[in-house]
């Protein structure tokens, strides 16, 4: 199932632009160490970090692997940190000035000399705020820009606050770059049990029986978060829990759980499908939508206790929406796509809640759910009913588990970060956001988003919850009224 793209395979350099950021950090350098490790990276690979941080190699190279994980103090994963450290320098530099992107191109020069061919391959990523995206992509492509060899760039998200601004956005990395040249990561799409929807669909004649309007009652795609904003309210003040999980993560894995199947697994196969099925949603209406805010509880502070948040804030911690898809397959059926901080919970999931079963021989039996975790700890299970065991014939609800763990002792699932930079590697854009994807994902949404943000008359209030909750009290007749039922003991 190897999708086609043209793959680097040496003479290659990796540029990770905002290299002193958290996100670099925390993600793109650990991920970029796992491939390295791994095998993965092309052959004689150079990773160059850029930023407008002041700092020497030594600090640089601290920075850089402070959150690669070697817990039991492995020799052999300390000295493969010390090669890493060996193939990756910095360079400081302004992300708005010429001479700043002409000093990098110096600098990768004087790396590729020692190649032995002539052919040389660039991968930018941008693990940058937004604002800074449009500058630093056409520096790049004035100053950086390979003219004998491929060029790809990683944007990261998010791509505009609604559809106006990312059509903007948009347009003005067009100028510079061509979409095939364009990489827009939505990490959720790296993740393993999303990445498994495809084959769970469409190589199992079970799955694909049954997953339609006619069977399933009802979705949820839900997002729980343990923990508050914890002293960064400021910035998800300006975004808020639609734009920062729904809009993009949720919707993204509603795409590939919907879509019809794709022709191959090409990328632009996959991507036309999940297009046609966006397509297909309306936007969301008011009255589908659900709003939270957090407040202290259990010794824990509220979201206005946050100083970074203005004290008058009535941005969402929490929201549930309900979206519908107008066509043949899913026609009626409701999919509910929930996001929350500061909840009873970590986790990420899917629930696929079956129809009743033709009442009659059985009373108040208990629904059908196909649940797929897809963190912590990635699961597939099945909730079914079979006999209670011994004399009485009474049904009893069960389920058949996969939990991969159990299942797959030995193996170990890479990171999101690590799959979608590899992907990136090979040319292969089945993982990435086209643009016309994003062009539809925020006409679903930009219609509520401008209610919450006060565009169209008094902004909503939403509904105090208390930290470590479930979320709003409305929460639960919300979905009830959408057709789910509640099984006894589920949270």
């Amino acid at each position: 199932m190897e999708t086609s793209g043209h793959g680097f395979r040496d003479n290659t350099l990796i540029v990770v632009f905002g290299a002193s950021g958290d996100l670099a950090k925390k993600k793109t350098y650990p991920a970029l160490f796992g491939l390295y490790r791994n095998g993965y990276l092309p052959k004689g690979v150079h990773i160059v970090g850029y930023a407008r941080t002041k700092m020497d190699q030594e600090e640089y190279h601290k920075r850089t692997t402070s959150y690669i994980k070697n817990p039991n103090n492995d020799s052999e994963v300390a000295a493969t940190i010390e090669e890493f450290k060996k193939i990756s320098s910095y360079v400081s530099g302004n992300y708005d000035d010429s001479p700043s992107f002409q000093n990098l191109a110096r600098h990768m020069e004087a790396i590729e000399k020692s190649y032995q061919s002539r052919g040389i391959n660039r991968l930018f990523y941008l693990a940058l705020p937004p604002s800074v995206f449009v500058p630093v992509a056409k520096h790049v492509k004035e100053c950086c820009y390979a003219t004998n060899g491929i060029n790809r760039i990683i944007v990261e998200k998010p791509f505009g606050k609604d559809l106006d601004s990312c059509r903007e956005l948009l347009s003005s990395l067009k100028e510079s770059w061509k979409e095939e040249e364009t990489y827009r990561i939505d990490h959720y799409l790296g993740k393993e049990m999303v990445k498994n929807l495809l084959v769970l669909r469409f190589a199992n004649v079970a799955m694909g029986a049954a997953w339609d309007k006619h069977s399933i009652s009802n979705v949820q795609i839900s997002f729980k978060e343990p923990f508050g904003t914890e002293g960064r309210g400021g910035y998800f003040d300006e975004f808020g829990i639609i734009r920062d999980i729904l809009q993009n993560h949720l919707l993204q894995v509603l795409s590939i759980l919907t879509m019809e199947r794709p022709v191959s697994f090409a990328s632009e196969d996959i991507r036309d499908e999940k297009v046609k099925v966006l397509r297909a949603i309306p936007p969301i209406k008011r009255e589908d939508v659900v709003l939270g805010q957090y407040v202290g509880a259990n010794g824990k502070p509220g979201y206005l206790d946050d100083d970074t948040v203005p004290k008058d804030s009535v941005c969402p911690t929490f929201a549930a929406t309900t979206l519908w898809i107008h066509n043949e397959r899913w026609e009626g059926v409701p999919f509910i796509l929930k996001a929350g901080k500061a909840l009873n919970e970590a986790k990420v999931e899917i629930r696929m809640q079956f129809k009743d079963v033709t009442q009659g021989i059985f009373k108040d039996i208990s629904r059908n759910e196909l649940v797929i975790r897809i963190q912590p700890s990635e699961a597939v299970y099945l909730k079914l009913n079979t006999k209670t065991p011994g004399y009485a014939f009474r049904a009893l609800p069960t389920e058949m588990d996969l939990t991969y763990k159990k299942r797959f002792t030995d193996t170990k699932i890479p990171e999101a970060y690590e799959a979608l930079i590899l992907d990136a590697i090979k040319g292969d854009h089945s993982n990435f956001v086209r643009d016309d994807e994003l062009d539809v994902a925020w006409k679903i949404f930009t219609p509520i988003l401008h209610w919450i943000d006060g565009k169209e008359g008094p902004r909503p209030k939403p509904s105090p919850y208390p930290y470590g909750s479930r979320g709003p009290k409305e929460l639960d007749s919300f979905i009830e009224k959408l057709g789910y039922k509640r099984s006894t003991g589920e949270d």
